[in-house]
């Protein structure tokens, strides 16, 4: 096997699953992780719709430590597997690997609701009717692939739908866990004046900031490193929204409402939470009443669910 030679490791899965195993490859294979649809149903006026399984894969240098990470690889995903069923793992050598060829042709814009359409960096948008936010595949904190990031994404456009344009440039948005800052620069692109997006991993928030470049939203998108605690501290640019967004786990969700999550959420303003289980549900819509926030819209994908909730004016 030449100096170049590489071992592809791929697998299938839902996009429920999709994100959760990029993460895992990312940590053990070199050059980033490549997210593909399998099938794409054309449409006539679009750019289609992905639908069936979604493939991962990444790429492991044949080099004397390759025994060693393809175990480490393999356990990685058993463990995962625990939480919920992981498909087979196929392995196949490569040689002399084009990586900008493998992205180009395997990647595809995903569209989410009437307005969004996801792309990857090196391509234009060809719907101008739709909003197109530039996203590289290759960074692990969120593709838009995942039924949590689109649901956000939905409701973040219906939100909007209800505020006349003119307006909308005096909002202020705050993303808790903003990962690679998709929901962020989504609600710039539909007229959002400012947003805060923090995030606990530094990595994170400069991939996000990157992102932000990338889209032309790096000035109105303030990214930071911290969370729930810095943004009540007043730390940051903001430490209230009219629109605030946490799509992380449920445990972290509950966690941090009982820490007075409501406080940051301006009143009249709008709390979109996402990362919920269907089962996990019920326990925060408990936990909403509880602190007084009023839960006015559910919405579910799969096996995922999306909570809106409202701070009522004279709350807060």
């Amino acid at each position: 096997m030449s100096e170049q030679a590489w071992l592809e490791v791929s697998l299938e899965a839902d996009g429920e699953m999709a994100e959760a195993i990029s993460e895992v490859l990312a940590r053990y294979v070199s050059g980033g992780v490549v997210i593909e649809s399998t099938h794409i149903e054309d449409e006539p006026e679009g750019e289609g719709y992905p639908t069936g399984p979604l493939r991962i894969s990444g790429y492991i240098p044949f080099d004397d430590r390759l025994e060693q990470t393809r175990q480490k690889l393999e356990e990685a995903l058993w463990h995962l597997g625990q939480v919920r069923p992981v498909s087979q793992i196929h392995f196949r050598a490569i040689e002399d690997l084009d990586w900008s060829a493998v992205w180009k042709d395997h990647f595809q814009p995903v569209q989410i609701g009437k307005d969004i359409t996801i792309i990857p960096i090196w391509m234009e948008a060809e719907n101008e009717e739709r909003i197109a936010i530039k996203i590289d595949p290759g960074m692990a904190f969120g593709t838009g692939t995942h039924p949590t990031t689109q649901l956000c994404l939905e409701m973040l456009a219906e939100i909007l739908d209800n505020v006349e344009s003119p307006k909308r440039s005096k909002l202020s948005m705050i993303d808790v866990g903003c990962g690679s800052g998709i929901l962020g620069i989504a609600a710039l692109k539909l007229g959002v004046g400012r947003v805060l997006g923090v995030d606990l991993d530094r990595e994170a928030v400069e991939a996000a900031h990157k992102n932000a470049m990338v889209n032309g939203e790096a000035e109105h998108l303030n990214l930071e490193v911290g969370s729930l605690a810095e943004i009540k501290e007043g730390k940051f640019l903001l430490s209230q929204g009219q629109i605030v967004v946490a799509n992380i786990l449920a445990p972290v969700i509950i966690r941090m409402l009982q820490d007075d999550l409501g406080e940051i959420v301006a009143p009249g303003g709008k709390l979109v939470l996402s990362g919920i289980l269907d089962e996990q549900s019920a326990e925060i819509e408990s936990v909403l009443n509880d602190v007084d926030l009023k839960l006015v819209q559910k919405k579910q994908s799969g096996d995922w669910i999306v909570l809106v909730a409202e701070q009522e004016i004279g709350s807060g």
